[in-house]
């Protein structure tokens, strides 16, 4: 970072100014980019965003109502109440009316890149359903350092960026080999007899606990409504080992417990009978996640029946050949998902490297004398 700090020094050795996101950021509402039908398919061109984390819904076939960003024209799309943000380079529609488009605005000395960034090191969550940008988020003051000091930091930012990218797009390919060796592993022909899960396991629903009975860390997480512990609880009533499913919420998303823990009342868990291994189990119900999530009733929170679990069949070969499947896809899991090794760790490394970064190159002095200058 050489050429950076010699930049430093000899354009803003003082320190820079401090500006107000909304004089270099124009905003327009998303009204005539929102996608009429919900009904996506990976076939279409047109992708649906979400500022959220979701980021991309699905594709759509309407030609119409077309944001046209380019990698010369780009955008960043940011959820007024949430303050999440993407940056977008790309024709696009968008889901909702909570979304705002930023644009820079037409001035000589920004680069919309280093704007971008410098957002990023906002440190602010907001505490109620309000709308951010105009009253709040706008208003937040980013260091406006030299036109060519912005480029150096974007340069070497885009960098950490692009092979966190890189890696991510490898990770993509890992679990898509991993789904394919999955299904392809426990899929058996005849002579595999299927059961139905109800007669080789025994369905339990979870016991309700309120958020006052939780902390925020412990030795037993609690389960409820989604993949994310709600919290930690003094006592378990699932041993490790455990498959559950949620019933409502994230309805129809699959778990798998390796410490004891609490279930909630929206989850189903499951206890083996001694024919069937349980770490088994839970790679036998993902692949037919497609299917639990199909049975999933539609409403403003949705719901998987009982019965569609204990109704599922699985196939059930012996002992001996789940636990050499068990192995084999462990590893693959191990490879794809294990925050502590593989790719999941390197792409965890690298962006804390990069966060850390961003942060460094980000922190200016404020100038003491603020000369006034035009954006313009």
């Amino acid at each position: 970072m050489s050429r950076l700090n010699e930049l430093i020094a000899e354009l803003c050795p003082d320190g820079v100014k401090f500006v107000k996101l909304n004089e270099m950021i124009d905003y327009e509402q998303p009204t005539k980019y929102i996608v009429k039908s919900t009904n996506y398919d990976d076939s279409y061109k047109i992708p649906v965003l979400t500022a959220g984390q979701s980021f991309i819904l699905g594709y759509t076939n309407e030609h119409f109502g077309i944001y046209q960003a380019t990698s010369e024209n780009p955008v960043i799309i940011f959820d007024d109440f949430t303050t999440s943000f993407h940056w977008i380079d790309f024709s696009f529609k968008v889901k909702s009316s909570a979304i705002k488009i930023l644009k820079q605005k037409n001035t000589r000395i920004v680069n919309f890149k280093f704007i971008y960034y410098s957002m990023k090191n906002i440190n602010y969550i907001p505490v109620n359903h309000a709308r951010q940008w105009i009253e709040k988020y706008s208003n937040f003051k980013i260091p406006l350092p030299p036109l060519p000091v912005q480029e150096e930091i974007v340069r070497i930012l885009d960098n950490f960026t692009e092979l966190t990218e890189k890696l991510t797009a490898e990770l993509t390919a890992r679990k898509k080999q991993y789904e394919y060796y999955r299904d392809k592993l426990l899929t058996f022909g005849d002579e595999v007899p299927k059961v139905r899960l109800k007669t080789v396991s025994k369905l339990t629903r979870g016991v309700r606990v309120v958020k006052s009975q939780l902390s925020k860390s412990g030795t037993y997480p609690v389960f409820q409504n989604s993949m994310t512990p709600l919290g930690y609880f003094e006592k378990s009533n699932f041993p490790k080992n455990t498959v559950f499913v949620i019933s409502a919420g994230a309805a129809g998303e699959i778990g798998y417990s390796k410490v004891d823990f609490w279930a909630a009342d929206d989850c189903y868990c499951l206890t083996c009978s001694d024919c069937l291994n349980s770490r088994f189990l839970y790679y036998a119900m993902l692949c037919q996640k497609k299917y639990i999530c199909s049975r999933v009733r539609k409403a403003s929170v949705p719901r998987l029946a009982r019965s569609v679990i204990e109704e599922l069949q699985i196939p059930l070969p012996s002992l001996s050949e789940q636990e050499r499947i068990v192995s084999i896809l462990d590893r693959f899991d191990a490879l794809c998902n294990d925050l502590t090794s593989g790719l999941p760790a390197e792409i965890e490394a690298r962006q804390k490297q990069y966060e850390y970064y961003r942060d460094k190159l980000l922190s200016f002095p404020e100038l003491k004398e603020n000369k006034e200058e035009s954006l313009t």
